[in-house]
């Protein structure tokens, strides 16, 4: 089958993103980086571009650049992947999706809700795909315990318990560090930090593996280093349209936690745990059994979680290996093979209003408010 080609926006030389995507879109030989723009400054960008193996004439300036050069081309990019700072993914996956690209955008998709909306009505007229890159949904065993909610194996899903906390912003001395500083800066980062950076890979596990949706939420935000505007630390109880009771903790100043993503889905007959730190076991106590570990490659597991496997039980899959995964689920969609575990537009603008809901919410004390967009009420 022939390869699709890929260009990539932002994700250039140091970038924290941009190898995790480079090593996902290449590893199964479903793509080929055919394009980028890889940095803000366009000297450095096309430089880099280069030492990647991308043609000189397609290694572009800045994004509108590259959209102008790809838009007419006969070999074009089949896809684009946005990864660059927040504030300017809304501007660009629009841009190319009206162009008639599929579009991979890095998370949170847009910084309001009205241009959610936009990008989800875009994606509709067009017919592109919008996908937004919620990779840890993408682990085997992550679509594992999601086939077992589907399965009814755990019953009817009762209450879903998560959390994504680290410490790595905790040191005051630290707070202004220009790596650290933008994150907590409502110019840069929005009306949100911790939650709208982390708190939302939560979140979207939490719908991802219970099969719904959060409808209402009560959010507590707050800044434990003075200095920060934005949250550095987040609770956030919520209800899902099914019943589900919902406990969400985010958090950057929990020194000692390195990544902490983890996720407890409780059901009538029995519950799941996974944790990103040990992505290839996933728990499960059926009532009044004992606890196994089901472990990533075994037999028995359910097709999507053994389609995602790539090497051997016992073998660690990581991070990067995510990312491919939500690739492969995207060449297989671009070619006309749907996967209903790729996250798209909807789930994107789904964060953005939770978001804005538990920003309201923390300022009014708490108070309980409607986390759907309005577009889905």
């Amino acid at each position: 089958m022939a390869k699709l080609n890929w260009g990539m926006i932002g994700g250039g030389m140091g970038s924290q993103i941009g190898p995790a995507h480079r090593l996902g879109a290449l590893a199964d030989g479903n793509f080929t980086l055919a394009a980028g723009a890889l940095d803000h400054r366009p000297n450095e960008g096309r430089a880099y571009a280069q030492t990647l193996g991308i043609a000189p004439d397609r290694a572009y300036g800045d994004w509108t650049e590259m959209l102008a050069g790809e838009r007419n081309r006969p070999d074009r990019c089949d896809l684009v992947t946005v990864a660059t700072p927040n504030s300017t993914h809304f501007q660009i996956t629009k841009a190319f999706l009206e162009a008639g690209f599929h579009v991979l955008c890095e998370k949170p998709m847009t910084m309001t809700v009205e241009e959610g909306e936009e990008i989800v009505r875009v994606a509709e007229r067009t017919g592109r795909i919008c996908a937004v890159n919620y990779c840890y949904s993408a682990y085997p065993m992550v679509r594992q315990a999601r086939a077992m909610v589907r399965a009814g194996d755990i019953g009817r899903v009762r209450l879903v318990v998560t959390s994504f906390s680290h410490g790595h912003h905790g040191d005051a001395a630290d707070a202004d560090n220009p790596r650290v500083r933008w994150r907590y800066d409502p110019a840069m980062a929005g009306v949100s930090g911790q939650f709208a950076d982390c708190g939302i890979h939560a979140l979207h596990m939490a719908s991802f593996i219970c099969d719904d949706e959060v409808s209402t939420l009560s959010a507590d935000f707050a800044s434990t280093i003075p200095s920060r505007v934005l949250e550095d630390d987040a609770m956030v109880n919520f209800r899902m349209t099914k019943g589900t009771v919902g406990r969400l903790w985010t958090s950057s100043v929990a020194i000692g936690r390195q990544h902490g993503f983890d996720i407890q889905v409780f059901g009538e007959t029995g519950g799941l745990r996974w944790a990103s730190e040990q992505p290839n076991q996933l728990i499960y106590t059926p009532v009044g059994g004992r606890t196994q570990i089901m472990e990533k490659g075994e037999s028995g597991l359910h097709d999507d979680a053994k389609r995602l496997s790539r090497v051997a039980i016992a073998h660690p899959e990581g991070f990067p290996m995510a990312v491919a995964n939500i690739y492969v689920d995207l060449a297989d969609a671009i070619r006309g093979e749907s996967r209903d575990g790729l996250p798209r537009a909807p789930a994107g603008l789904r964060s953005m209003a939770a978001v804005h809901a538990a920003v309201a919410s923390a300022k009014a004390g708490g108070t309980w408010v409607d986390a759907r967009p309005p577009m889905f009420r």
